[in-house]
């Protein structure tokens, strides 16, 4: 059976609607798509650290009621968990806060079993974050060799703006290492001045991989892929509660997508067709559209079961 690893941060988020908090959810880029696969019924491993707190024990207990494994997530004694303030603007999105104290940044773990077909999801600072740089780039390395597909979440925000010439390595490293590449218009904004999807995988991206997919919001997401595909999927409007968990669950649905649709690493080195693209990002966008519907940072529990009776 396939699964899926993900490698990356814990946080507790606590979410603000006109300066007063309105909700404490468990988050984390990578931490919010596990959520989201694991109630989707996806064997999911997570790679992680948490503060030895009342906050690290309850994010433990919540990946496994969601049907996370959580044998290697590190529970560092004198660390306590990060804390992330999110204020929601009039249009649900939002600005950050990020409170972190973890005097001895470190990450201790022993390599999860990576198979031929697993997928790996990656991406943030954590990826590219010096201090852990070694034990990160070793287990991408290491996946890679091993057959997995390897999924790269850009997610760079505008606090680490002024680190985007020291991350250069790092993130070149990581764009060679993966076979997608999903990142949003702020992300570029951000490192390169730019929001033109064109522009960006032209001259950032394409030399290292080929595959490219650029999220804008509410606007179109963009596609850039092998043999000159260039393609655009409109995005549905709905109510929007939050959009807190909304590239998070792109990139669970995304995965999801690429395990219903039983698409392997050798098929996606080949390259994927037109008709495989369409469904997985429709995959990907019905995550990111039930996600932005609730407080809440992944799918609800009662649309993974609607997805377990699909399969």
């Amino acid at each position: 059976m396939r699964k899926i690893i993900g490698i990356g941060e814990t946080v507790l988020d606590i979410i603000f609607r006109n300066d007063q908090p309105v909700s404490a959810v468990p988050g984390g880029s990578t931490f919010n798509a596990l959520i989201s696969l694991g109630r989707a019924g996806v064997q999911s491993v997570f790679i992680s650290e948490t503060g030895n707190d009342r906050i690290g024990r309850n994010i433990i207990d919540f990946l496994k009621e969601n049907h996370v494994d959580t044998s290697y997530v590190n529970v560092y004694p004198e660390s306590k968990s990060p804390l992330s303030l999110a204020f929601l603007n009039e249009q649900n999105d939002a600005d950050y806060i990020f409170y972190k104290d973890h005097p001895k940044d470190k990450l201790d773990f022993s390599y999860p079993e990576v198979n031929q077909d697993d997928i790996v999801l990656f991406g943030s600072y954590y990826a590219l974050n010096p201090v852990i740089r070694p034990q990160v780039l070793g287990f991408l390395q290491y996946a890679h060799q091993r057959g997995a597909i390897l999924y790269y979440d850009v997610n760079f925000r505008a606090s680490h703006q002024h680190e985007v010439m020291k991350l250069t390595a790092n993130f070149l490293e990581n764009l060679e290492l993966a076979d997608f590449v999903r990142g949003s218009s702020e992300d570029f904004d951000v490192m390169f001045r730019t929001t033109d999807a064109d522009t960006v995988y032209r001259s950032q991206i394409s030399f290292y991989c080929k595959k490219f997919i650029c999220t804008q919001g509410s606007q179109s997401v963009e596609l850039r892929a092998e043999n000159g595909l260039k393609k655009q999927y409109p995005v549905d409007k709905i109510d929007v509660v939050s959009t807190i968990g909304a590239g998070d669950n792109f990139n669970a649905g995304f995965i999801y997508g690429l395990i219903k649709n039983n698409i392997t690493r050798s098929m996606v080195t080949d390259g994927i067709s037109e008709a495989q693209w369409d469904a997985l990002i429709a995959s990907a966008q019905l995550f990111s559209s039930e996600c932005c519907k609730t407080i809440n940072n992944y799918v609800s529990p009662a649309f993974g079961k609607t997805l377990k009776t699909e399969d």
